[in-house]
């Protein structure tokens, strides 16, 4: 027998043992892509799993009612994430949306309460459309400084937000004496009647808050998928030095999510106080939180750049039915805010490890790429 037969050649022997690590490479590949699926499809996973479980334990969870009563409620946290969707997936946050939600809501009480002008000794009663309009526009003006602060003073947006919620709840106790506006129906006489048709309207038989999700669902969608401001995002949001390089306005693109962010929180302000018919400066206290627990639980990477609507919606109705599911079961007060604590923080832990799921996997894929025979070209 000769050296040959008893050796394999050393270019052989390497050439085994790179085909055997590409093979356990793309097996290895192929187990984390179906984990990583389980991650993504999370959110569809816990609803799914709350609704079978509301559903063994109350018989009135799944009835058509109540279920028009949790969307309507899952509406408003909704318009809120939607906007904190856009900032996180710029790889901010935005801390100051639950104070929006109040202080948009004493700017309409405020302003169908009558706008007192003393040196003409008259009251002005404007419509229902301008207060909408103003009130929205405040919480654009929020949105604003909370964009100028990140991009021209270089304010981390955790600091500038988390500022801006207290100006903004501070500005609402100030306008308002620190007290609640009552009976904000209207009055015919006056020309300021309907703004109750935001909270308590059921066009086509369904609240209004359920349609005007819908509608910014919609126009947020288009906005991410169709408009070039969407690619900008994305590209800010994963690599913010090179889409500056690329020519994306990065400045621009940075500011308007906060503003976006802060008109979605006023909209949803106003939806509280025309539901109630009356607006108080504590209103949205903590909404901020479950504005970003529903964004993380629908699959948005809290660095930036991974996130959409379709996700944030189900993360939405996840927060929704958890909070009027155990309501419902009559759970005591304190354990709904322990039991929505421990599910903002799992969302977290399952977002950082998606993350790391997914860079086993990018190295997985770089290893079965490597090992990937080459194709000699001829000269």
């Amino acid at each position: 027998m000769t050296t040959d037969q008893q050796h394999p050649a050393p270019g052989a022997a390497r050439e085994a043992v790179s085909t055997a690590e590409a093979r356990a490479a793309a097996a290895r590949e192929r187990r984390l892509r179906v984990l990583d699926l389980a991650f993504e499809a999370r959110a569809f996973i816990a609803l799914a799993v709350l609704i079978v479980a509301f559903s063994i334990l109350s018989d009135s969870f799944l009835t058509g009612s109540n279920l028009i009563t949790m969307t309507r409620h899952v509406a408003i946290n909704a318009v809120l994430a939607l906007g904190m969707l856009l900032v996180i997936l710029k790889g901010g946050i935005d801390l100051s949306v639950g104070s929006i939600v109040g202080l948009s809501g004493v700017v309409a009480g405020e302003l169908l309460r009558g706008l007192r002008i003393d040196a003409f000794g008259v009251v002005l009663y404007p419509p229902v459309w301008v207060v909408v309009v103003i009130a929205v526009a405040v919480g654009a003006v929020v949105g604003t400084v909370n964009g100028l602060l990140v991009t021209r003073l270089r304010v981390a947006p955790f600091i500038a937000t988390l500022g801006m919620l207290y100006v903004a709840r501070g500005t609402a106790l100030i306008i308002s004496g620190g007290e609640t506006y009552p009976k904000l129906a209207g009055d015919p006489e006056l020309g300021n009647t309907g703004f109750s048709f935001l909270g308590s309207g059921r066009p086509l038989g369904l609240p209004t808050s359920i349609w005007v999700m819908v509608v910014f669902a919609v126009l947020v969608t288009l906005l991410l998928a169709r408009a070039p401001f969407g690619r900008w995002l994305y590209a800010t949001g994963g690599n913010e030095r090179a889409a500056e390089l690329s020519g994306v306005p990065v400045a621009r693109v940075k500011t308007l999510v906060y503003v976006v962010s802060g008109a979605c929180a006023a909209v949803a302000g106003l939806i509280i106080a025309s539901e109630l018919t009356s607006a108080a400066p504590q209103a949205g206290e903590s909404y901020e939180l479950n504005a970003i627990a529903a964004v993380v639980i629908g699959g948005a990477a809290l660095s930036g750049g991974r996130g959409n609507v379709r996700g944030t919606l189900v993360g939405a109705f996840v927060i929704g039915f958890l909070a009027d599911g155990l309501v419902l079961l009559g759970v005591s007060t304190f354990w709904q805010i322990f039991i929505k604590g421990a599910v903002i923080v799992l969302a977290v832990a399952l977002d950082q490890g998606q993350q790391r799921l997914q860079r086993r996997r990018s190295a997985a894929s770089a290893v079965v790429r490597a090992a990937a025979p080459t194709t000699p070209t001829t000269t």
